[in-house]
Order: C-alpha cells, then sequence, then structure tokens
C-alpha cells in the first residue's frame, strides 16, 4: 500500500516499489531553473567539468528575479542568461513572462505522474498536478543538468486533510499560515506532505499551487495533491492532454509518518507577524496593527486567482490615504486575463500602483521596503531584511487581507468587507 510519494519516486528509480529511507537515483523528467539560481551559478561548473546538458528538450529557464534590468549587475546577468539559453539550444527560455512557478504550469510542463527539480525553495509548487517536485542547490543542479539524474533518500509521507469548505473569505493561503503556526516551519521534517479532503479538493489549480508551493515553509521536501478533474481541466487548456489519474494518489490504508486533521469550516483568515511565517494567528488578533505598504505579489499570491480575489474587495473603494498599494501581477498571461476581465481596472481605480511582472520585492529586488515600512504582504515569507530594510515590518495575509487592510489603513478582516 504505497503513498503517492512513493509511486512517483519508484517510478523515477525504475523500481517496482520503495519504502521510506530507500536511498535511490532517479531519472529527472524536468529541471526548472531561474536568471537568480540557473545559468550564473550552474554555468562555471558545468564549463569546469566541461559538460553540456543532458537534454536541452527538459529544462526550463526563466527570467524572473532580476526584472525591470534597473543597474549594471541585472542587466548582466539577463545577458548571461540569454547567452546560455543560446548557446544550449533551450526552446523552453521565458524571458520576462512571470514567475518561474506560475509560468511552467501555465505552459504545462509539470504534469502528474513526473519527477522533477527546481533551483528554487519554491518548487514544491509542482506538487498542485501530482509531480514530485522539490528545490536544490546549484551544485546538484549542475549534476542534474549533466546527468539527467539525482539521488534521493525516499520520504516519510505527512498527510494533512482538510473537511468541510472554507468561508468566503478564506483560501489557501490562510491555510497555510494556520499550518505553519500549528505545525512549525520544520513540521514537514523534510518529507513529502500530501494535502487532502474536500476542502482541498474544492479548490481551483492556482489556490492548490499555494498550498504546494508552502510546503517550504513547513520544511517539507515536496507537497503534493493527488491529481483528479480539475487538474486534468487545467492541464487540457495548457494544451496537455493527460491519460487516467486514478494510480497517481495514495492507496487507502497507505502508512503515515503523521495524519493530521482539521475543519475547514472553521478557519478563519490568517495573518502572521514579523518576521516569521510560524507568527500566524487569526486577523482579529492584528486589527490595531496599522500599515503604510499593501503588497499584492509573488507566487503564493498575485495569480489571476488572487488578482481577482483582491479586487472583490476593492471595486468601488479606494485604498486609504496614508497607504501606498503595489500590485506585482505572478504572469504576463495572467495579467493579460486580469485586464480583459476588468480585475486591473479596479484595482488601479482603487489606487493601486501596478509593478513589473517579476518576483520583484518578494525576492528583495525593485520595490524594496525601507525602515519606516508596515507592510501587509501577499508573499510567502517575512524574514527580517528579505524585502528591503532590516527595519521593515512585514506581516502576511491572503490577496483579500491585504486588499482589505489597504482600505482600511490597518489589518482588516476580509469577510466584514465582503459582507
Amino acid at each position: 500500500m504505497p503513498t503517492l510519494a512513493e509511486k512517483l519516486v519508484a517510478k523515477a528509480a525504475g523500481l517496482a516499489a520503495v519504502k521510506p529511507g530507500d536511498i535511490v537515483t532517479c531519472r529527472v523528467d524536468l529541471a526548472l531553473i531561474h536568471d537568480s539560481g540557473g545559468p550564473r551559478r550552474v554555468k562555471p561548473i558545468l564549463d569546469r567539468l566541461g559538460v553540456g546538458l543532458w537534454d536541452p528538450r527538459r529544462v526550463v529557464l526563466v527570467a524572473d528575479h532580476y526584472l525591470p534590468a534597473t543597474d549594471d549587475e541585472s542587466r548582466a546577468i539577463g545577458k548571461l542568461t540569454r547567452e546560455f539559453a543560446t548557446a544550449h539550444g533551450l526552446r523552453h527560455f521565458y524571458d520576462g513572462l512571470g514567475i518561474c512557478h506560475v509560468v511552467v504550469a501555465e505552459h504545462g510542463h509539470v504534469r502528474p505522474g513526473m519527477f522533477a527539480v527546481g533551483g528554487d525553495s519554491h518548487s514544491p509548487t509542482g506538487g498542485a498536478f501530482g509531480a514530485y517536485m522539490f528545490g536544490i542547490g546549484a551544485t546538484e543542479m549542475a549534476g542534474v543538468l549533466a546527468t539527467g539524474e539525482i539521488w534521493l533518500r525516499t520520504p516519510d509521507t505527512i498527510r494533512i486533510e482538510w473537511s468541510g469548505r472554507l468561508a468566503d473569505g478564506v483560501v489557501a493561503k490562510d491555510i497555510m499560515l494556520f499550518l505553519c503556526a500549528r505545525l512549525g516551519m520544520d513540521g514537514g521534517d523534510y518529507q513529502a506532505i500530501e494535502y487532502a479532503g474536500d476542502a482541498v479538493a474544492a479548490l481551483d489549480m492556482q489556490e492548490r499551487m499555494t498550498l504546494s508551493n508552502m510546503a517550504a515553509e513547513l520544511g517539507a521536501q515536496a507537497g503534493l495533491i493527488a491529481p483528479d478533474a480539475t487538474t486534468a481541466a487545467y492541464l487540457r487548456a495548457a494544451g496537455v492532454e493527460v491519460g487516467d489519474l486514478s494510480s497517481w494518489r495514495s492507496d487507502d490504508g497507505a502508512p503515515t509518518l503523521a495524519h493530521h486533521r482539521f475543519d475547514g469550516t472553521a478557519l478563519a483568515p490568517q495573518v502572521a507577524a514579523p518576521h516569521s511565517p510560524a507568527n500566524a494567528a487569526p486577523v482579529g488578533e492584528h486589527s490595531n496593527v496599522a500599515i503604510n505598504t499593501a503588497y499584492v505579489g509573488a507566487c503564493t499570491g498575485a495569480k489571476l486567482a488572487d488578482l481577482r480575489a483582491a479586487a472583490r474587495i476593492l471595486r468601488g473603494k479606494t485604498v486609504a490615504p496614508h497607504v501606498r498599494l503595489l500590485v506585482a501581477p505572478a504572469s504576463a498571461r495572467d495579467l493579460a486575463a486580469a485586464r480583459a476581465d476588468g480585475t486591473i481596472a479596479a484595482l488601479e481605480q482603487a489606487g493601486a500602483t501596478l509593478l513589473a511582472t517579476s518576483c520583484g520585492a518578494c525576492a528583495g529586488y525593485g520595490s524594496v521596503f525601507d525602515d519606516t515600512t508596515v507592510c501587509i504582504s501577499s508573499t510567502a515569507r517575512n524574514f527580517k531584511g528579505r524585502m528591503g530594510a532590516p527595519g521593515a515590518r512585514v506581516y502576511l495575509g491572503s490577496p483579500l487581507t491585504v486588499a482589505a487592510s489597504a482600505v482600511a489603513g490597518r489589518i482588516a478582516d476580509p469577510r466584514e468587507m465582503l459582507a
């Protein structure tokens, strides 16, 4: 009775079965790299080894961190990234089209049954599609690019089950902030988390991507969701036909390291205080915190579903006079869709400033925050100094909570404005 994680690892290792603790060598179906940790880190290693890429068709390169290029360093990194793509004949190179985790999904690169690695800590995002995907460093990535293989200790599975259905105003980001507080940032124990339950099954793919993405904040290696009809519909829209998905799920009774059960109907919007996602509590506990900045951005907070959520709050309202609302859409495709359906117009009419489609402030680039900043942000992390000056105080919330707070001028419960 294997878990989904064990099935995925066994397939990649070419074995009939694996069990937790087994050390195996896995064939990689996809390697994701970006401009920050990609060519500028791995090229010197590959050059020293005198090798190229094992299979350029299986490598996706995304320029998303050092954009827009505003100084000599960022221009040089962009130039190196483009030259690397040309030199190695990378047909899957996305330059300035959005954040890597969103771009690979919307172009159908991550599919059920795959084994994939990424040069970014939030690479577990691919687990939303029933793929085993995790983040690795530059040295390991150079090895993968050269050989197409990587060793792995077969993980245990931690099952996190959410029953019921989330209330209006509560979204995947709230689930993850709650889990960071309840389980801690090492609660994943570098194992495979599997999300399940009716509340998870009801989420669309972009919301599921937030769950898998923030498995990293729980200290997990992977964040898996068994693929279903919702997965198949998303992939078909991306031009990918999928076959029978029934085998890509944990068998009934498969053993787990832990099994956590929570009631989705009882969850309130969550806010994490500086300087850790684990400092999360129900939004009402922070209602006296005045803010001067609200940031809707990042792979966990500025996808199309996130932009639309923020617009639900902001439509017909105005941002508080002392607050700057910054919006950095997660991908060019999502930005275009949000323009077409009036979402961007609603945000801008409320007073939002639109920023570049890139990692932006989440990665400490571009519109970073100074020591006077008190911000509520839809990003995944609020570590001290990550988004600018060490004195900046960054709170985390969902796009709904960020938008509601921008209007109120203080941290606010979005349910009050939705009512």
